[in-house]
């Protein structure tokens, strides 16, 4: 299919991505909601809106890996368009790695045999729970309802750890970091604010279920 992003798993299968399956599946609410801000936007800002984004959360990205490899952040540097980047990643530190008590390992490939795969940003313990951990960043902040495929997303990468290497893990945690206000230098204004989410146990097995469905439906119209 067009477009869909393809692990390559141990046996030679090639699985679609975590993020495929969502994107996909998503909801015609959700794809009429998109579709309604490109429109307020225009295509031409709505694509640098995207592409800012994406950038800024790679940046925090791998700020974030070499602080838990190497248990220093790096320098910010001299690229401007990396500032922004660096404060979310002190933010998400400071106020969210804080809380986990050890890390299995960071951007750990996953999948489940025979039916998807993905990248997980950390595994490890949360606060004496076993937990996948995943990096958001976001321009504006989010609430609960908004966060749905975040859930399924975690549930996914739990499940795949659980299947591969007989865990139990049953919860997940967004770390999500809103981007701080700017000058033109880059040079942060108002600082970034630090947003988590938490996908408890008891909540699981309502998620599991949706993220089924979607899995389903993704092979139903592949």
């Amino acid at each position: 299919m067009q477009g869909q992003r393809l692990y390559a798993a141990p046996d030679g299968s090639r699985l679609p991505s975590v993020t495929t399956v969502l994107d996909r599946t998503k909801p015609e609410e959700s794809r009429r909601a998109l579709a309604q801000w490109k429109q307020r936007m225009g295509a031409e800002r709505a694509q640098q809106i995207t592409t800012e984004a994406a950038n800024r959360g790679t940046r925090m990205h791998t700020y974030l890996e070499h602080y838990v490899r190497t248990g220093e952040i790096k320098d910010r540097g001299t690229n401007p368009f990396a500032w922004a980047s660096h404060a979310m990643a002190h933010t998400v530190i400071r106020a969210g790695l804080c809380k986990v008590d050890e890390f299995w390992g960071v951007e750990i490939p996953l999948y489940f045999p025979r039916l998807y795969a993905g990248t997980t940003d950390g595994v490890g313990i949360h606060q004496g729970d076993e937990a996948i951990l995943d990096y958001k960043q976001s321009n504006r902040p989010k609430r609960e309802e908004w966060i749905a495929d975040y859930k399924l997303q975690l549930v996914a990468y739990a499940l795949a750890h659980n299947e591969v290497y007989g865990t139990q893990i049953r919860k997940g945690v967004i770390l999500m970091c809103v981007r701080p206000e700017t000058d033109a230098q880059g040079n942060v204004l108002i600082p970034p604010v630090y947003q988590e989410f938490v996908l408890r146990p008891e909540e699981f097995d309502h998620w599991e279920q949706q993220w089924w469905q979607r899995l389903e439906l993704y092979y139903l119209t592949a």
